[in-house]
């Protein structure tokens, strides 16, 4: 690719950014006896480092998992294991047992914060690059334009780098998987995502479409023929992937399913406090888990997200393309947020990845999506003090890519992919061709809105009878952004209804619903009462 030194520059720019918002707070700083996710990483090297691999997942005095239990796949463990080693060699207090728990010190907050920008440089950030630089049909500016609104893309930068996650570990090689299979690399592509899939349970989220657009690729290319010796390759690279991470728990059956059980926590219940799911808005009007029997709910909560990620699948499988394979991605993340269970606010970030690599393709329907994902964590972000990173950064983004895709001047019906719509009314309606002016002011409505819900939040306190009043107007606010995503009829429409239903549900519904979401359990070998404090400490 021409001009390399401008995405050199692009590539230096995101890691200055991430770096800066590295230097403000974090999850849980200097709040005991939980403290936040930050304290949990570093948790999860004292473990791994000091405890036997058998006694990783399991309770014991040693590893209390009410006190942040490991609850991600083993890569995560293998990963915490490997920085645990760097931390010893330079400071072996950060991770003694039992002494090390919460420790906190300028140069702990350093290394911790220097492990997720070199994660990222490894893993993430090359994949940002490869992908822009395969983007067909476009010029070397627009590519370049491209990584640079993706890198600067807040939600992101804020969680890893403020609020403190390796999110960037699991994206990047979900990313790598799509590239891999999107540019018929397909075992590499199938290997990278087993990666990610064993690195963070929650890319689930993608593993549908890769299953479909992978399924399809074998269709299309005859189960009697070539696709059957593609299918069995993809079979051999996912099994032997995943035994290779898991080799070490399947030792003893107890061991594996122990590990299971961490990483799946059904018993839970359907949901932990505010996050903008079907599941938390419903429960404002309709107490679910009151009503419904545990298991009922199970069943309801897979059926729901099944049916309603089924026709981009099936349509996926029968029509397979890469193109088709971005949005499906989008689609089914979306589902996934909406219906399954124990969904957190920063799982938007799973569906705002695949929206990223569709940018491009339509940036003013991205650019607003991806503003609203990080506006929806506004108050995980504000507990976390970082108000002014996000301001910032949100700003930043919005800028970059206002410039860069000229958003408000590719509102026509094309550019929109509403055109087939927009035919369709016009049959029964012929003036109707005001649709891109109404789209635009819905954008201008929901961004002066936000804008002025955080000013609320941050400056007034809520009447002391309706605490949460801000969180139920945050929601609400959200519902401005769903017509036009809604009328989708072209090319990826049947992302449209899981979009819809996401701006209705909007950002974290209310503490108040979220009260009455607490669940308890007596096996101490899953209970992991600290996770709520985990994620909004």
């Amino acid at each position: 690719m021409e001009k390399w030194y401008l995405m050199t520059a692009v590539v230096l720019l995101g890691l200055t950014v991430r770096w800066t918002v590295s230097l403000n707070s974090y999850s849980g700083a200097g709040k005991p006896p939980m403290f936040g996710d930050y304290e949990a990483q570093r948790h999860w090297q004292e473990i791994t480092f000091n405890l036997p691999i058998k006694q990783w997942y399991f309770n014991s005095s040693d590893n209390n998992l009410q006190y942040w239990g490991l609850d991600y796949p083993p890569l995560t463990a293998y990963h915490s294991l490997l920085c645990a080693y760097v931390a010893q060699f330079i400071n072996p207090d950060w991770i003694a047992l039992h002494s090390s728990r919460g420790y906190e010190s300028q140069a702990h907050k350093l290394f911790m914060r220097a492990t997720v920008l070199i994660a990222d440089l490894l893993i993430y950030i090359p994949a940002v690059v490869l992908h822009c630089c395969c983007l067909k049909e476009i010029s070397t500016k627009k590519k370049i334009a491209n990584a640079l609104c993706i890198l600067l893309y807040p939600g992101l930068i804020l969680i890893d780098y403020g609020h403190f996650q390796y999110n960037s570990v699991s994206l990047g090689l979900a990313l790598w998987g799509v590239l891999g299979v999107s540019c018929d690399w397909d075992l590499l592509g199938s290997l990278a995502f087993c990666l990610a899939v064993n690195y963070k349970q929650m890319e689930l989220y993608h593993s549908l479409p890769f299953f479909c657009f992978l399924l399809g690729k074998c269709f299309k290319k005859g189960l009697k023929g070539k696709g059957f010796v593609l299918f069995v390759k993809l079979a051999g690279t996912v099994v032997a992937s995943f035994t290779l991470c898991w080799l070490p728990f399947f030792t003893e059956r107890a061991q594996a399913l122990q590990v299971l059980r961490r990483l799946f926590p059904v018993d839970r219940g359907l949901f932990e406090d505010k996050v903008a799911n079907i599941w938390c808005s419903v429960s404002v009007f309709l107490k679910i888990k009151d009503i419904l029997p545990h298991h009922v709910q199970i069943i309801v909560s897979f059926c729901l997200t099944l049916l309603s990620l089924l026709p981009a699948c099936v349509k996926l499988t029968l029509q397979p393309s890469p193109k088709g394979f971005r949005f499906t991605l989008v689609s089914c993340a979306l589902s996934f947020f909406l219906f399954s269970f124990q969904v957190h606010e920063k799982s938007i970030l799973l569906v705002s990845l695949p929206v990223c690599l569709v940018l491009s393709e339509i940036p003013f329907m991205s650019t607003w999506f991806l503003l609203v994902s990080t506006f929806s964590m506004l108050p995980l972000l504000l507990k976390d003090d970082l108000l002014m990173p996000s301001v910032v950064t949100t700003m930043a983004f919005f800028i970059a890519c206002a410039t860069s895709f000229s958003i408000f001047e590719k509102t026509s019906e094309e550019e929109l992919r509403l055109k087939s719509f927009s035919v369709s009314v016009r049959k029964h309606l012929p003036r109707f061709t005001f649709l891109p002016r109404i789209i635009q002011h819905l954008f201008i409505i929901s961004v002066i809105t936000m804008v002025l819900l955080t000013l609320m939040t941050v400056t007034l306190d809520p009447p002391q009878k309706l605490p949460d009043l801000f969180s139920v107007l945050i929601s609400t606010e959200l519902t401005s952004a769903n017509p036009p995503l809604l009328l989708r009829k072209t090319g990826p429409e049947l992302t449209s209804v899981p979009i819809f239903l996401y701006f209705i549900c909007g950002t974290p519904t209310t503490a108040w619903c979220a009260k009455r979401c607490h669940v308890r359990t007596q096996d101490s070998n899953w209970q992991t009462p600290g996770r709520q404090s985990r994620t909004y400490t």
